[in-house]
């Protein structure tokens, strides 16, 4: 793990994104880390990425784990069988 100023990565951004191929690049303001630069291989783990650090995904998972947690959840065969009768049926 590489650790740089803010005003390292204006001044030589191109570097540090090489540099963050081969180790997270943890970028600081005033000594404290605010952005890291890490590689992305390919669009799949663009968006799981996206999504892993989204409050409004972290926000729908809170609420989902407070329901299950409330209701006690479905059962994992009646989850599957409502999976099954809403999807379209298909012919072979």
């Amino acid at each position: 793990m590489k650790i740089v100023s803010l005003a390292d990565v204006k001044a030589q951004f191109s570097a540090y994104v090489k540099a963050c191929e081969n180790e997270i690049v943890v970028v600081t303001r005033n000594g404290k880390p605010v952005a890291v630069l890490l590689p992305v291989a390919d669009d799949d783990e663009l968006e799981r990425l996206a999504i892993a650090y989204s409050h409004r995904f972290q926000d729908i998972i809170a609420a989902a784990r407070q329901q299950i947690r409330e209701t006690g959840g479905i059962r994992h065969e009646d989850f599957w069988n409502e999976v099954a009768s809403e999807s379209p049926a298909t012919t072979q």
